[in-house]
């Protein structure tokens, strides 16, 4: 399947990022490896404005923006910091979007379970708890906006919100960035219209400086979703 392909090479540059990642790199540095990683690994160019890696790091983590508007900062990554990675590699038009918050602390790469920071280990767990909603919500009748609703409603009720510029969750996967259709007010097509759609809430705590991000496409597979 070429989709799970191109999906596979954004997770091992995540996988790969993870392990090379350290203290002292700035962002342009982990863009740039990021993107190599991706063409290393047979990605012929990136879908989204040209660009295979958007990093955000610290307060940046909150930022939500198009990638026409887009610009990277040389901001220095610490010791103890947060970084958002959100990949966009296509091979021939067929599209990977994959993004991850990796924490590290005490300049060592953290899971979500043992972050040590109580604040962004629950923002790490409440991505994780709206992934595993998504599952259990959704079925093939389900609409674009019915999972709009259903999601934000229990972002708020978790006393977190949705940092997206668009107030979206996710967008099916195209050829064109033009013609994709999203998570989001008005949408009443079902899910299971598309061949295949994002999830990605970003999300953050009212008043806080960081933000969190986690991405996977998913499909229907015999009436049940799956992630790609």
């Amino acid at each position: 399947m070429k989709y799970k392909q191109v999906q596979q090479i954004a997770k091992d540059t995540i996988k790969f990022i993870k392990q090379s990642i350290h203290p002292g790199m700035n962002l342009i540095e982990v863009r740039e490896m990021c993107e190599q990683k991706m063409l290393e690994l047979g990605a012929d160019s990136f879908w989204y404005w040209d660009i295979g890696a958007f990093v955000f790091a610290g307060d940046e983590t909150t930022v939500s923006v198009s990638g026409k508007q887009y610009t990277i900062s040389d901001r220095i990554i610490g010791e103890t910091d947060i970084i958002t990675v959100d990949l966009s590699p296509q091979i021939n038009n067929i599209w990977g979007d994959y993004a991850r918050t990796i924490i590290l602390e005490d300049g060592i790469v953290v899971e979500s379970t043992d972050v040590k920071n109580a604040e962004w280990r629950n923002g790490l767990m409440m991505e994780d708890r709206l992934h595993k909603e998504l599952l259990d919500f959704v079925k093939p009748q389900t609409t674009f906006e019915e999972l709009y609703f259903h999601i934000n409603e229990i972002i708020k009720n978790h006393g977190f919100i949705n940092l997206d510029f668009m107030g979206n969750l996710g967008h099916s996967i195209a050829e064109n960035k033009d013609d994709r259709v999203y998570i989001e007010k008005g949408n009443n097509h079902k899910l299971s219209e598309v061949s295949y759609f994002t999830f990605e809430p970003h999300i953050s705590i009212p008043g806080s400086k960081y933000g969190y991000k986690k991405e996977n496409i998913y499909y229907f597979e015999n009436g049940k979703l799956i992630e790609l």
